[in-house]
């Protein structure tokens, strides 16, 4: 597996994250009020990012993608266990696109019906969904003690 690096990206280095979601995530665009978690490899080069947006009292897990080549080697993995370990917790969400959902209940997000999610939360979801996305919204859940 990669030997990697994490960090919270400086919002003044936004504009290197841009670049990064425009090569490999095109609709992706990092704003400086969100939380922006990066992957690098052993070339210092950014190979993954996750972004987490601000609504309300509760955070949103968006715009997560890793670098086209580097995809299917446990980066994604990686970079969700960082964030397990140091950012999340029960007031996270996700809308996961329906081939992800088993990637983000591995690292322990739940399906929440729509109509129980947060009124924030909610707003952004049926937005989203009236636009023609096929989204699942979850939740992220702490796993009890083993």
């Amino acid at each position: 597996m990669n030997q990697l690096l994490f960090e919270q990206l400086d919002p003044i280095k936004i504009p290197l994250i841009q670049r990064f979601y425009k090569q490999h995530y095109p609709s992706g665009k990092a704003k400086k009020d969100e939380q922006v978690i990066i992957a690098k490899d052993n070339q210092h080069q950014i190979c993954a990012a996750v972004r987490f947006r601000h609504i309300s009292n509760y955070q949103l897990l968006t715009g997560m993608t890793v670098a086209t080549e580097k995809r299917q080697q446990g980066i994604g993995h990686q970079l969700l266990t960082f964030c397990e370990q140091r950012i999340l917790h029960e007031q996270v969400y996700c809308f996961a696109l329906a081939h992800l959902k088993d990637f983000y209940t591995t690292h322990h997000f739940r399906y929440q019906e729509p109509d129980t999610l947060p009124e924030a939360i909610r707003t952004l979801y049926f937005r989203y969904t009236r636009q023609g996305k096929v989204l699942i919204p979850m939740r992220y859940i702490t796993p009890g003690p083993r």
